[in-house]
């Protein structure tokens, strides 16, 4: 290292020691030089801290990783290795990633979430099959991998150790490691060992799992299970050893907790009818059940719990009795637990309760007498030298012995249980190698620690010492791998330790010792140990007491109290009682406690079955071993097998006592971390070379720090080499390897600091420049502000210079004039005085003359215009009078112009719109109104004549009455003629008043009468509009929506059942494939070695039967052909066809629904594709629904006729009662009724019209048809002549003329609307005209339109291109003459090398063409060659025939008939040639599917001539063929793709030529002809459509399987966009034992080489003639594949969860998508399929900061799952210090953010998902009797018919 550089600078970060998160982050705020006392330091909330520093009291803080490091994959990548830095990274990791898995070293540190974690499916197990242990994140199953892989390259056996405190999820992390195994190394027999392996969990953990408060299923002893693997390495068998099983919690439990589950779960299956006879209540009744308190655990079912123990039982062989005997004696220790023992007076006696219900419960079970049992469970018998005798005990004596034969029943049946599991998993095949998982106890301490802590810790202290020397020898074993020089490294060694527990008069032969002493104590055991070991290290005797001492462990010290353990090491059970309970009547209890000691020398070790313990012999108490001693031989016998094996660690870390979901207790976790050993693995690591770099790793990472020569140099390793010697001048510190650089701690920190400096000099650097070129600029701008200012100010000065002087001469000039002007003035005023008298002198004469004048003049003026107003009054009187003549007489002539007006616009445009009862009811309401004006203008005349009359009576009374007065002067006469008069002229004002009333009144109703026809109109034409806006949706959505909805529902159910389907295929091709594998076992019954993986996952295609097999779904269905099965046997039924044919009858009406169903989505897929004219022959469904639609527009506007018809009827009422009423005119009413009497002549008249309508109406009906055909010959001709004339004017003419036709054919509907429907005849012409002439018009607009828009386009574009060139004229403007230069160089170059592209292009498709070309001409030339070769062979042959039959000449003249003629004995040599010994290229230049062709030809040959045996042969012996050689080729893509075209070929002229109208729509009429004539082969085509989907998935299969290994490396790891990839500091696990070692490397692949394939895939299906949907398909299915892998293995790595990873990703798969357009093959929803890990890249890209970037997040990753983006959030590594991480905020929002969504909780992607293939039916176009069969086939014995 640097002599110059000091780690504790300012702004170094450290740990320093806290009381209460154990370690605290702090910063240096002043740097720190050696021999200092205090270090400056400032916490993270800013608190200013001095730490005391020296050299013995404190010594310097650990150093803190940079931010790059932490949250790191494995512990060992960190470069500062210390207690601190490892609490941190696992912290980080728990609490913000959710990761609880964790590498250090070679040791998995798995963290227990207390939560439910979907990181356990089959598809994970998937993914981390296979690969390297550094290559994924940390797991279980990656080391679980990592034994598999070990076990399978080195053929050595290995063990999984997995150990930690209790709830640590010790027991869970075997159980899943055992799952993985049962699921990779599968059993290749019917065996179902791995099911059996995996049930016995749940037996186990219900006898030997218990509640504690640390843990609801906490394991209560240590087990070791070995899973054998055979040659192949499937699992054959297991055998399980059991440790220190925890008794004692058989009769005592500490509050809230319970005993073992399979209590409880008794009790809770009580009620049972099978358990009526234990006599179990509620767990609460029980006292061995009911010392915790508590008997529930939250979230746990024991009743469904103790269904899944029993069916664990019955998988695993164990019989009902046995069952039943177990829990019976479950059930009786319970029982024994409740015998209340009564202490005698004396209290050295006692005696059980009379009529003791449980102990004769108890009794009953165990089948044994209720008296000895009794009498011996108060007394005991002791036996002396001489004599034996029996001796009464007290009830404290009598519980104890009572609960020690309950604790020895349990342990006996628990070893019994474990010994039928053993047997169970037990295996005949010899074993050849084998996995142990080992879950035992970690190190516990608590604040009484008794003898089972003592066992458990001395384990410990055993598996530590192993530990501590396998990690050593795997340091010594790299550094010699790679010739690092070694040096001896000081760990810890225990062996001291051990020795005190161990070693002879170590504590446990004293604790033995003292137990085989007559009256031995607790206390006499401790005084010995204080005697013996008081001088050890380890040992130590606490201050404070006499029972108990103290030893220190490895991990901490630990005081044990003495009480019990002579006890419990003694184990003591009373003769008498296991005497009488061996004399059970039940055989099983009897087994249980008979002596067993020869039990491992009498049987061979083969099956391994051991316990805890072994049986102890009472009668000899001499030979009888302690429960110590057992348990150092059963350690002993562990250690041996582990020290023989390659072991794996797994360390359990427990992180609350709370059992809270991702909640952390540094405290609680640091106890266990030194207590599991991780810490001693860390210092290992650090005190040698804990960071190892690859050279080319450090190269890419520090080549910031190298010099520009040594970048260019190809040596990497002796540049690396150069530059470390530049940057570290101690030696020590580092040393090469021959593949690595190792370092020691800090050293990698160090680099990092120098890498950090160097890219913070440069961004200093160009900081600088930047900021420089900036202040230039700046000067720049400012100093020519300057010049300008002063430019500015300059000519301000002067122009107010130049303005001073112009003011001084206007100053001068202005004195000027002013002297002039005063001067003037002055004379101008003596002038103007002057001027001034003289004028009023002279005015005052001439106002005299002038008054004079005036007055004259004024009396003119008045006369004139007297004169004037008089003549003017006059004039305008008189033009008053003209102007009202006139507008009176213009506004009848305007009345009446407005009337016809109205009335032609109603027939011109208000009635196109009307039906014809409307505007019949219109023209009568006009009708009327024209005839009420009449009858008001006769009335008028009418009025008029009786005011004349009126008026002359008036006149002749005058002359009466002045007569009357000339004669009779008297006054009262003439006052009553007066009076008269004066009544008369009231009268006579009355009858004016009147009349105008009427006027009104008329004028008024008329005027409603207009408003209320005119509002009718509009309503009607409202409801018109509306009426067929309606019914035009109605009918869009009746024929679109449903159409849709239709097709959508049976498009869904269709890929759901061809789903099933075929997914019942693949089920019945493995399980053929399986029962053909096992004859060829039978059958060889030979030793192939080699390591085979996953043969039993390998499917083929269907048996060599002669006819195909028929799937288990079909014979499922089939009831009746059971029993044939079963009698005849697989072989017989498989080759009887009627047998398979009635096995088929379901999948034949599957099939005729599937196509009913498919025929119905294509009509309604047609009905939707539909737009222009009906069909000439619609179906009855169309037909319906237009006649109901035209029954319901009749309906509606009858409705609508007869509402009119009401308001007409109002009206004419009400007109009616007006005139009724009004009876003081009796003229005004006959008036009315005229009017009445008039409309009813008008509507007599105009029924006479319907009827004459009617009469030509029917003339037009019967002349419908003769028109319309002679007008669509007429119009056929016009389009044949104008074809080119206005094509789209022609089409949208006859569309209005057909649509005219109709009208006319559908008369009888119009006809019928209302019952006033003759005019709807008339108006429908016009409208037919009108539609005529609009069409013509659209056509016209519409083309005006385009034409416009093209010029508009034009105009666009030239626009753009003006301001594109004006835009680059200003630029060129700007530049200097030396950029222009450039510039236009640069512009020159831009268009030539656009211009060289375009020619490029158009040279490869050239090329391309030419190859087309070339190509097509070889083909031709071998086609001639052959059809030579052929004619001379044809000649030759015809020429010896010739002398002997001379007929056969004849036959050339007749037409092939595309039918091949075979003899039968040749049908062998024709599948063989054809089939069975074909290669591919052997036909690649002839036309696809050859085969198929020509098997057709045959097949119609036979039908032909109606031999049936014939086509029943030959299509058995081609589906049996083709399987026999797909079988063979099982793994070659290119024989898979070409018999997939073929037979899917043959499936297509199946059907083609089948003679079904269906199939029959787009062949030829010679085609037609070719039909088959005699057999219906629909069951062969649905066993060909099944032998496609079988080949299709074995293809899939095939290619899924070369494209797998290269998805990975090509998509993530490759570097397509080069030097965007950054590199980390990789931790122990990228050097995993499991990794590729050789020379080169591991084999990598990138994108071009990935494409490459797919393009190859590509190549071969479409040369060989693949249908495109089929191709489409399959690079669909292969897209996924690559989708789902590729995002499974980012979400399960966090070394690619990068920006520059999502930079790669994106780039890779827009560069698939290129793919798919290049190759045509986008609209095969392929790119679809890349969605998922589309969005993951753009999820790596984008921001992850603010809420926004948050909502745009969840906007953006519709296809990811909320689990998938949270996982990549976390995983999200920043590979340098200038990113930062994601927040845990920013993820908690984005949680809730996208809370809503309902996501299946799965994390990773379905790789085995397929999706459900589909053949689409495609005829061929060529014609079978131009097909030509090349000689080189051998195919001479076919003849052409």
């Amino acid at each position: 290292m640097a002599s110059d550089y000091n780690p504790y600078c300012k702004f170094t970060r450290v740990w320093i020691p806290d009381q209460d998160d154990v370690w605290k982050a702090a910063e240096i705020t002043r740097d720190y030089k050696e021999g200092e006392a205090v270090l400056h330091l400032q916490l993270e909330d800013g608190t200013p801290l001095e730490y005391q520093v020296g050299p013995k009291s404190n010594a310097l803080p650990f150093l803190r990783n940079p931010d790059i490091l932490v949250g790191e994959n494995d512990l060992t990548a960190l470069s500062y290795l210390h207690e601190p830095a490892v609490l941190h990274n696992l912290k980080v990791r728990f609490l913000e990633s959710n990761n609880i898995y964790t590498y250090c070293g070679i040791v998995l540190v798995a963290i227990n979430p207390y939560e439910q974690l979907q990181i356990y499916g089959e598809e994970v197990i998937t993914a981390y099959s296979g690969q390297n242990m550094g290559d994924m994140d940390p797991h279980i199953f990656a080391v679980a991998e990592e034994a598999y892989k070990q076990m399978a390259r080195d053929e050595k056996n290995q063990s999984i150790i997995v150990s930690g405190e209790s709830g640590a999820g010790k027991t869970v992390s075997a159980k899943y490691g055992m799952r993985y195994f049962a699921t990779v190394g599968g059993s290749s027999s019917d065996a179902n060992v791995e099911e059996k392996v995996l049930a016995s969990n749940p037996i186990m953990e219900a006898i030997g799992n218990a509640k504690t408060t640390r843990n609801d299923n906490s394991s209560r002893f240590g087990k070791y299970i070995q899973i054998g693997f055979s040659r192949h390495y499937h699992i054959i068998g297991a055998n399980m050893r059991t440790y220190l099983l925890e008794k004692s919690r058989v009769v005592f439990q500490a509050e809230d907790e319970r005993n073992y589950h399979i209590f409880y779960q008794l009790c809770a299956s009580a009620s049972l009818p099978e358990f009526k006879d234990l006599g179990l209540t509620s767990a609460e009744d029980f006292t061995y059940t009911s010392f915790g308190e508590n008997i529930f655990i939250e979230g746990v079912n024991d009743a469904e719990d103790f269904t899944k123990t029993r069916e664990a039982f019955t998988l695993l062989g164990i019989k009902e009795s046995s069952q039943s005997s177990i829990f019976k004696i479950m059930a009786s220790i319970l029982h024994l637990g409740n015998v209340e023992i009564i202490s005698e007076r004396d209290g050295e006696s006692c005696h059980v309760g009379r009529n003791d219900v449980h102990l004769q419960h108890f009794c009953r079970l165990l089948g044994v007498e209720v008296k000895q049992m009794d009498h011996w469970l108060c007394h005991r018998k002791l036996a002396t030298a001489s004599e034996t005798y029996v001796k009464t005990m007290s009830s404290r004596q009598a519980n104890n012995a009572r609960d020690a034969l309950a604790k020895h029943i349990y342990a006996r049946l628990f070893d019994w249980i474990v010994e039928h599991i053993n047997k169970a998993l037990h295996t005949s095949t010899k074993q050849h190698s084998f996995i142990g998982v080992l879950d035992i106890y970690g190190f516990e301490t608590f604040e009484v620690n008794s003898f089972e802590q003592f066992c458990i810790n001395y384990a410990n202290e055993k598996l530590q010492q192993q530990f501590n020397s396998h990690v050593f020898k795997l340091e010594q074993d790299e550094y010699m791998k790679e010739d690092i020089p070694w040096t001896l490294i000081d760990f810890y060694d225990n062996q001291p330790c051990i020795d005190l527990i161990e070693a002879r008069l170590g504590i446990l032969d004293l604790l033995d010792e003292e137990c085989k002493v007559p009256k031995g104590t607790d206390q006499n055991w401790a005084q010995k140990l204080y005697k013996q070991h008081s001088s050890s290290g380890h040992f130590q005797k606490p201050r404070m007491s006499n029972t108990s001492f103290i030893i220190i462990h490895f991990a901490d010290k630990v005081e044990y109290q003495c009480e019990g353990f002579l006890e419990k090491n003694r184990d003591t059970v009373y003769e008498e009682q296991i005497n009488i309970l061996k004399a059970s009547q039940f055989p099983l209890v009897a087994d249980l406690f008979q002596d067993k000691a020869d039990v491992s020398s009498s049987k061979p070790s083969k099956v391994n079955v051991r316990s805890l313990k072994t049986v102890p012999k009472v009668p000899n108490k001499e030979h009888r071993k302690t429960v110590g001693h057992q348990f150092r031989s059963s350690l002993h016998l562990l250690m041996d097998t582990l020290n023989a094996t390659t072991p794996h660690y797994v360390r359990c870390i427990k992180p609350n006592d709370f059992k809270e979901a991702f909640s952390f207790d540094s405290r609680r976790a640091v106890q266990q971390l030194r207590a599991c050993g991780v810490l001693e693995t860390i210092r290992i690591s650090a005190a040698g070379y804990p960071s190892r770099w690859t050279y080319p790793d450090f190269f890419s990472r520090y080549r910031v720090l190298m010099k520009k020569s040594d970048l260019t140099s190809a040596d990497k390793k002796q540049v690396c080499k150069n530059l470390l010697e530049t940057l570290i001048k101690e030696p020590d510190m580092f040393q090469f390897g021959k593949t690595k650089i190792f370092f020691r701690a800090g050293q990698v920190a160090y680099l990092e600091k120098l890498r950090t400096d160097r890219f913070r000099s440069a961004c200093i650097k160009i900081q600088k420049t930047v900021r420089g070129w900036l202040q230039r600029v700046r000067y720049r701008r400012v100093r020519r502000a300057a010049v300008g200012l002063q430019r500015y100010g300059r000519g301000y000065l002067a122009r107010r210079y130049a303005e001073f002087l112009r003011q001084n001469r206007a100053a001068l000039i202005c004195q000027k004039q002013y002297r002039m002007v005063r001067e003037r003035r002055s004379y101008l005023r003596t002038r103007w005085a002057v001027v001034t008298i003289q004028a009023y002198a002279r005015g005052m004469f001439t106002r005299r003359i002038f008054w004079e004048f005036m007055l004259h003049h004024k009396a003119m003026v008045v006369q004139k215009h007297v004169r004037g107003w008089l003549q003017r009054k006059k004039f305008r009187r008189a033009r008053d009078a003209a102007v009202i003549i006139q507008c009176a007489f213009r506004r009848m002539q305007a009345k009446r112009q407005l009337k016809q007006l109205k009335i032609e616009a109603r027939s011109a445009q208000h009635l196109k719109k009307l039906n014809t009862g409307m505007e019949n009811k219109i023209v009568q309401l006009q009708r009327k109104m024209d005839e009420q004006s009449k009858e008001l203008k006769t009335q008028n005349e009418q009025l008029v004549t009786v005011n004349v009359s009126l008026g002359s009576e008036v006149t002749k009374l005058q002359k009466q009455l002045e007569q009357v007065r000339s004669q009779q002067p008297d006054g009262g006469r003439l006052a009553s003629l007066q009076d008269e008069l004066e009544r008369l002229r009231e009268e006579l004002q009355d009858a004016h008043a009147h009349r105008k009333r009427m006027e009104e009144e008329h004028g008024s109703e008329k005027l409603s009468l207009t408003q209320r026809v005119e509002e009718l109109e509009r309503e009607n034409a409202l409801l018109k509009t509306e009426k067929e806006e309606l019914n035009r949706r109605i009918q869009q959505q009746s024929s679109n929506s449903a159409v849709e909805v239709s097709s959508a529902s049976l498009e869904t159910e269709l890929n759901q059942e061809r789903e099933r389907y075929q997914n019942l295929l693949k089920e019945f091709s493995r399980l053929e494939q399986r029962y053909d594998n096992l004859k060829e076992e039978m059958s060889l019954n030979k030793f192939h070695p080699g390591h085979q993986r996953n043969p039993s996952n390998q499917s083929s295609l269907e048996s060599d039967s002669n006819y195909p097999s028929v799937s288990t779904s079909e014979v499922g269905d089939t009831e009746d052909s059971i029993p044939l099965v079963d009698e005849m046997g697989v072989e017989k039924a498989a080759m009887d066809i009627s047998l398979f044919m009635k096995l088929q009858k379901r999948v034949r009406e599957l099939e005729t629904e599937r196509k009913r169903l498919q025929v119905n989505l294509d009509k309604m897929e047609e009905l939707a594709k539909r737009k222009g004219p009906e069909p000439k022959s619609p179906t009855p469904d169309v037909e319906a629904a237009d006649l109901a639609y035209n029954n319901l527009k009749r309906q509606e506007l009858e409705t609508e006729n007869k509402k009119l018809k009401n308001d007409l009827n109002e009206l004419r009422k009400s007109i009616a009662e007006r005139a009724s009423q009004d009876s003081s005119s009796n003229e005004l009413q006959d008036s009315y009724n005229l009017l009445l009497s008039q409309l009813k002549s008008a509507t007599e008249e105009l029924d006479a019209r319907k009827e004459e309508v009617l009469i030509l109406r029917t003339q037009i009906v019967s002349n419908a048809e003769l028109q319309e055909k002679s007008e669509r010959i007429e119009s056929e001709v016009d389009g044949g002549l104008n074809h080119s004339k206005e094509p789209v004017d022609k089409e949208e003419a006859l569309k209005a003329y057909h649509g005219l036709c109709e009208s006319k054919n559908n008369l009888q509907d119009w006809c019928l609307l209302n019952e006033d429907g003759e005019l709807g005849l008339a108006y429908q012409g016009l409208k037919q005209v009108a539609r005529l002439l609009e069409a013509q018009l659209q056509t016209q607009t519409r083309q005006h339109r385009d034409e416009l828009e093209a010029l508009h386009t034009q105009i666009e574009l030239l626009k753009d291109d003006i301001e594109k060139k004006q835009e680059l004229l200003n630029h060129m403007s700007s530049l200097s003459p030396e950029a222009k230069v450039e510039y236009s160089v640069q512009q020159e170059l831009t268009r030539l090398t656009n211009n060289n592209l375009d020619l490029k292009e158009l040279v490869e498709k050239l090329e391309k063409n030419e190859r087309k070309l070339k190509k097509q001409l070889r083909i031709y030339m071998k086609k001639v060659q052959e059809l030579e070769a052929a004619q001379a062979a044809a000649q030759t042959r015809n020429s010896k025939q010739e002398l002997i039959r001379q007929v056969t000449l004849q036959r050339k003249e007749k037409d092939f008939e595309g039918m091949l003629e075979y003899l039968k004995e040749d049908e062998a040599l024709l599948i063989k040639t054809l089939i069975t010994d074909i290669r591919p290229s052997t036909v690649s230049t002839t036309v696809p599917c050859l085969p198929a062709y020509i098997l057709f030809m045959c097949i119609r040959h036979a039908d032909y001539i109606n031999d049936d045996q014939k086509v029943e042969s030959l299509l058995t012996s081609t589906i049996n063929a083709i399987k026999k050689v797909l079988k063979r080729n099982n793994d070659d893509f290119e024989m898979m793709s070409f018999w997939l075209a073929n037979s899917s070929r043959l499936l297509h002229c199946l059907k083609q030529y089948s003679g079904e109208e269906a199939f029959m729509t787009q062949n030829t009429a010679k085609q037609n002809e070719h039909c088959l004539k005699n057999f219906d082969l629909a069951e062969y085509r649905q066993v060909l459509s099944d032998l496609s989907i079988q080949i299709y998935q074995q293809l899939i299969k095939v290619a899924e399987g070369i494209v797998q290994p290269m998805i990975v490396s090509a998509m993530l790891e490759s570097e397509s966009i080069p030097s965007l990839a950054g590199v980390k500091p990789m931790g122990y696990r990228n050097r995993s034992s499991s990794m590729d070692t050789d020379a080169d490397g591991p084999t990598t692949y990138t994108l071009q080489g990935l494409i490459r394939q797919l393009s190859q895939f590509n190549t071969i299906m479409r040369d060989h003639g693949m249908d495109p949907e089929i191709v489409g398909q399959v690079v669909r299915q292969l897209f996924h594949c690559i989708n789902a892998f590729t995002l499974n293995n980012l979400l399960l790595r966090k070394d690619v969860c990068s920006w520059s990873t999502g930079m790669q990703l994106r780039y890779n798969t827009s560069q698939l998508e290129e793919w798919l357009r290049a190759n045509n093959l986008f609209q095969s929803k392929a790119s679809a399929t890349l969605e998922p890990i589309i969005q993951a890249a753009q999820l790596l890209q984008v921001k992850k900061k603010t809420s926004q970037d948050a909502e745009a997040i969840c906007s953006l990753c519709t296809a990811l799952t909320v689990q998938q983006i949270v996982k990549i959030l976390n995983l999200y590594t920043p590979l340098n210090e200038f990113e930062e991480r994601v927040t845990v905020s920013f993820i908690r929002n984005i949680q809730n953010i996208l809370q809503e969504r309902n996501d299946a909780p799965q994390l990773l992607m379905d790789t085995k998902h397929t999706f459900p293939v589909l053949f689409p039916y495609t005829p061929s176009a060529l014609s079978l009797e131009t097909m030509h069969i090349p000689a080189s086939l051998g195919l001479d014995f076919l003849i052409r018919v």
